[in-house]
């Protein structure tokens, strides 16, 4: 199942190159997704989700670790550009978020020694998970928009656009559109982290620990308060919240997947 949603996004991102990124169709803007390519799409997602089930799910045990985290956090925001792309003109995410999930979507196989994690038949503790992932998944989808603006924006002041990016939306809808993202993660990460705090011992079976996970997690709360702040009291907008933006996703993806990352794959433990 790996391997297929991984050929999917692969074939589906190589598709679009070769129909919207290059050639004569530069000339004209971007269209949206057709049919056959968003069915596609969900045929893809439907593989990766079945994949991410076999992997993180063992009978009653759960296991976890940096490589399903980064598959969790790639399938869960390209499902939210699939919902999203009914709504608003996206097509500029696929460049970024195709690959991405393509690369994604393998990591699980290659580095299948994952950490099993304690009482993962909790309901209370299944919820925090979940919280979390949807809270990582939108910081990630938010992350690639913000990405993708700031390259649109060079691309303004160059007085130069690609027809890719001339089919998104305007700066102003597109930002709207951010911080509605970051707005609803902020919440969610607030609701992970304050039930990781006060319902430690529940969710963990033990006290809560003040380590490098914890640390970032709580670094990366602090960024997005402080840009959520700036954006009401002092009408934050532009390079100054991409770059809130950027920082905030860095240092949430240093809380646990870097933390994995360096235990799992560099200490070997």
């Amino acid at each position: 199942m790996h391997l297929l949603a991984a050929a999917l996004y692969a074939g589906l991102a190589a598709h679009l190159w070769r129909s919207r990124w290059r050639g004569p169709v530069l000339d004209q803007p971007a269209g949206g997704l057709g049919f056959g390519e968003r069915a596609l799409l969900l045929v893809a997602l439907v593989a990766h989700g079945v994949s991410l089930r076999m992997a993180i799910f063992d009978g009653d045990s759960m296991r976890f670790g940096f490589a399903i985290a980064l598959s969790v956090m790639l399938w869960l925001a390209i499902a939210l550009y699939w919902i999203e792309s009914f709504y608003a003109r996206m097509e500029g995410l696929q460049v970024l978020g195709l690959p991405a999930a393509a690369v994604a979507a393998l990591l699980p196989a290659l580095f299948s020694e994952a950490h099993v994690l304690a009482n993962a038949g909790s309901m209370a503790f299944r919820l925090h998970f979940l919280m979390a992932m949807l809270a990582y998944s939108l910081f990630t989808l938010a992350a690639l928009h913000a990405l993708l603006m700031a390259t649109a924006e060079k691309g303004l002041h160059r007085g130069r656009i690609s027809p890719l990016l001339a089919g998104l939306p305007p700066l102003l809808t597109m930002e709207a559109l951010l911080f509605r993202l970051i707005h609803v993660a902020f919440v969610l990460l607030t609701l992970t982290l304050v039930s990781g705090v006060f319902f430690s011992e529940t969710l963990f079976g033990k006290a809560l620990s003040f380590n490098h996970k914890t640390l970032f997690a709580f670094l990366s709360w602090v960024i997005f308060a402080a840009l959520l702040i700036g954006r009401h009291l002092r009408g934050w907008r532009g390079r100054v919240a991409l770059r809130w933006t950027l920082a905030g996703f860095a240092a949430l993806l240093l809380a646990y997947v870097g933390s994995r990352f360096v235990l799992e794959v560099i200490l070997g433990r």
